[in-house]
């Protein structure tokens, strides 16, 4: 479809960045590869009529340099949330084919960059390139493009393994699997059943007024990700926060919020929170999150001023931190932000 002599105001975007499912083999292993409209347009075409008739029609915009989104940064993703809110009015709905490796944190920083959306955006990839025998690519495609045409989506989605995730509660789950992805703390948002699109209308986000872009994606570099193993030193996390140009910390703490009962590695938490440093602490546990106060080693939480992210996942932590530290917020508007679920990223599912 040619966007110049047509109205794409039905059509859907879809825009490739690379990753395993545009990719191709070379001498030295898979590498991202482009020319990737016609090779989807050939894919598509192999369907069935039947299911062909029932996708959305579509324009393709690819990157000039397609990439292995393990080299994907935080800047890539305002690239990408800046092209959507560009062409916002323009077309029904958005797919961005992106790499597994990275996927999650894709979507987690477009959720925040992109609140209050009223049309789906839909993010997706493959395990196994486009044209490699028993691909999961094509019936990804055709699932991403499905679910981009549906109009009770108004969220940034992850559509894998003929499901539908809640972008910022998606994690890359399998290495291999074409399940690829898990929500563990949030359920489906919607399945292919008999390649039609399932939509679970009470799950998914409500719309929340016009759209409110901030598409300043946040330097991840501001922010670190201190992970807890036992016999970690205070020396060395003290050399990894004496660094100005750091903001925040997301720490990974044991089960519902634990920390060690070592008062020097205490000492230098407690004096990084002093000096202005935002902290947040998520579980190590995929499933469930954190309640400081449970257990007395978790109180210390609350006592050093280390905020609860809740049952964030990592990638949805570190993104929301590094996002509002973009945004020149106060004190107060900061941790009343971060302590509040923006776009759905935090909080116990009830029926």
């Amino acid at each position: 479809m040619n966007a110049a002599t047509q109205d794409t105001s039905s059509s859907i975007l879809v825009i490739y960045t690379g990753g395993t499912i545009g990719m191709r083999d070379s001498d030295r292993g898979l590498v991202a590869a482009g020319d990737f409209d016609s090779r989807m347009a050939a894919a598509l075409a192999s369907l069935p009529p039947d299911r062909r008739r029932r996708l959305p029609e579509y324009i393709v915009w690819e990157s000039p340099d397609p990439i292995d989104s393990s080299s994907a940064t935080p800047d890539d993703w305002a690239v990408l949330a800046a092209l959507i809110a560009d062409r916002y009015q323009d077309y029904a709905g958005f797919v961005v084919l992106h790499g597994t490796d990275t996927l999650a944190w894709c979507a987690s920083s477009l959720a925040f960059q992109l609140q209050g959306l009223s049309k789906p955006v839909i993010v997706s990839g493959a395990q196994k390139p486009l044209e490699s025998e028993n691909s999961d690519a094509l019936v990804n495609l055709e699932a991403a493009l499905a679910f981009a045409a549906q109009t009770a989506l108004r969220e940034v989605c992850v559509s894998f393994g003929g499901r539908l995730l809640r972008g910022c509660r998606a994690r890359k789950w399998y290495t291999a699997d074409a399940l690829g992805f898990e929500s563990p703390n949030w359920p489906l948002l919607g399945e292919m059943v008999d390649h039609s699109p399932i939509v679970y209308t009470p799950r998914c986000w409500p719309a929340r007024g016009a759209p409110r872009f901030e598409l300043a994606g946040g330097d991840a570099a501001v922010v670190i990700r201190l992970v807890l193993w036992p016999g970690i030193r205070a020396k060395d996390v003290a050399r990894w926060l004496d660094d100005d140009s750091q903001r925040g910390v997301v720490i990974e703490c044991w089960g519902s919020g634990n920390l060690p009962e070592d008062e020097a590695l205490l000492g230098v938490l407690a004096r990084a929170c002093a000096e202005g440093k935002v902290m947040v602490a998520v579980s190590q546990c995929p499933v469930g999150g954190v309640s400081p106060g449970t257990y007395a080693s978790g109180q210390t939480l609350n006592e050093i001023g280390i905020l609860s992210g809740d049952d964030m996942t990592p990638e949805a932590a570190h993104s929301k931190l590094a996002h509002l530290l973009a945004q020149d917020l106060s004190p107060g508007d900061l941790r009343q932000r971060l302590l509040t679920s923006l776009v759905g990223e935090s909080g116990a599912f009830t029926a």
